[in-house]
């Protein structure tokens, strides 16, 4: 689901909880709404709050630790490319093909996950499809050491596209981590009873009403920050593109 939609559904929830409150609190007998009950009502709001803002506060943390963990990855995966391609430059021209195939890697994946216009397709699905490292990978295979200094710098050129193959995919298993929906559930059902008993006791006057609306859509916002933070190549929050451009100027320097 869209985190914009699943932001904007949970503070449909949330403030319709505090409405309900609103709306019991003209239907309930007055003798329900005493001293004891508003008692009651706050303990249990706040056992609810409390529960909340856990599970909310893990949330974001772990959010924010996945994306910072594919920013991490970019950021290695830059650094790599460009010791790959300085490494191709010492095995000689018959490198270059492959070093040529390297850089329309990049730039194609530039273009892909960080396209310059909307393509409707999601970033992560056009990364998932991206082929350009396996074939830089087969055009080192096809080269031929001709001495020992040769050999070593191949090998070392073939292990760095190994490891840039594999980051690639760790990056994608990691990018497909989504909240669970369950969860999601649960959650937006603790805040609304949280809401219905902030209206429950809410005075009847428009500020009442607006600072309600404003805290469901300050906690909504809450939601919504974790749903993008759990996208990173995709939204609004989404990893920055500045490592692999400069990855990607590096491999324009004609320079070793």
């Amino acid at each position: 689901m869209s985190p914009i939609l699943v932001g904007l559904t949970s503070a449909g929830c949330i403030l319709g909880g505090a409405l309900l409150g609103m709306a019991l609190q003209r239907l309930l007998p007055g003798h329900h709404l005493g001293k004891e009950m508003q008692d009651l009502v706050k303990l249990s709001a706040g056992t609810i709050a409390t529960l909340t803002a856990l599970v909310l506060g893990l949330l974001v943390s772990s959010a924010k630790s996945s994306y910072d963990g594919i920013n991490t990855g970019i950021v290695q995966g830059s650094a790599k490319i460009i010791l790959l391609d300085r490494a191709l430059s010492r095995v000689g021209p018959e490198a270059q093909p492959a070093r040529d195939q390297l850089k329309r890697a990049v730039a194609g994946g530039i273009e892909q996950v960080w396209p310059g216009e909307s393509t409707g397709t999601s970033s992560l699905t056009a990364f998932e499809k991206a082929r350009g490292m396996e074939l830089v990978q087969d055009q080192i295979r096809t080269l031929t050491p001709h001495n020992d200094v040769q050999k070593q710098l191949l090998a070392q050129s073939q292990q760095l596209a190994n490891d840039l193959g594999q980051l690639r995919w760790l990056l994608i298993e990691q990018a497909h981590g989504q909240l669970p929906f369950p969860l999601l559930l649960i959650l937006v059902f603790w805040l609304s009873l949280l809401f219905v008993s902030f209206g429950l006791f809410a005075p009847k006057n428009l500020t009442a009403l607006v600072v309600l609306t404003v805290g469901s859509t300050a906690i909504s916002a809450a939601i919504f920050l974790v749903m993008e933070l759990s996208e990173p190549l995709d939204g609004l929050i989404r990893v920055s593109s500045a490592p692999m451009r400069n990855a990607l100027q590096h491999l324009s320097d004609p320079s070793p």
